[in-house]
């Protein structure tokens, strides 16, 4: 991360990344902490239980990592008045992250946006562009459509909207980068843009790199910071 000169970062609740058991966690928030890492969300973390207890784990835990929003993999609807009594308690947004066709539920930010627009305000979305692409939605017109609701966003890039295979470096791909961005700060977007790059695990430095490089370079020509602040 510092060689990509990256300081913020969202974890996954698994043990190389933010481990659910207490101690590990704060060993693990202490040395992100030291290493100069902010935490600003964590996922996807799945609520596969409508109970008190389970889903209060997981709020919990991010409490103790200081960490302000949950990105929350396929809960099911059924069970999300019951987490917007958590939101409300802890004050943790929850940003539904849309994984494409294959979700039986969630395919894009839009039937997301159906189920929690009547809800608390800190219940909101976090939009995949690249299974949002694949659902047949426009994720243009889908960060417009969120809008405040939008408290995460997951990047990647893909040279097929049909095949989640199809994965490449940002930049070398079909994906609309540049309007992305445009339409984040055309809601005034204040959340993070996180790279997925879910390719060449063995050897994933030179694809991030790519990834990063055009990303700011997209943000760079549109007048913004090299780090896109």
């Amino acid at each position: 991360m510092k060689d990509l000169n990256v300081d913020s970062l969202n974890p996954k609740d698994v043990k190389d990344h933010l481990p659910m058991d207490p101690q590990e966690e704060m060993q693990a928030v202490q040395a992100y902490a030291d290493a100069g890492i902010t935490l600003h969300a964590a996922g996807a973390i799945y609520f596969r239980k409508d109970e008190d207890e389970d889903i209060r784990s997981k709020f919990e835990y991010c409490k103790r990592a200081k960490i302000p929003v949950i990105v929350a993999g396929d809960p099911d609807p059924e069970t999300l008045p019951r987490i917007e009594k958590f939101v409300k308690e802890y004050d943790i947004r929850l940003a539904i992250h849309n994984h494409g066709p294959e979700d039986k539920i969630w395919h894009s930010p839009l039937d997301v946006l159906k189920a929690v627009k009547n809800m608390d305000p800190r219940i909101g979305c976090c939009i995949d562009v690249g299974h949002t692409m694949r659902a047949g939605t426009d994720v243009v017109q889908a960060i417009h459509e969120v809008g405040p609701r939008l408290f995460n966003l997951h990047m990647k890039d893909l040279t097929d909207f049909q095949s989640k295979e199809s994965q490449v470096p940002v930049g070398a791909g079909k994906m609309p980068v540049r309007d992305i961005f445009k339409a984040l700060i055309a809601i005034n977007y204040k959340g993070y843009v996180d790279l997925e790059y879910e390719v060449h695990a063995d050897n994933p430095m030179p694809g991030v790199i790519a990834s990063f490089s055009y990303m700011r370079g997209v943000l760079a020509g549109m007048g913004y910071g090299e780090k896109g602040k």
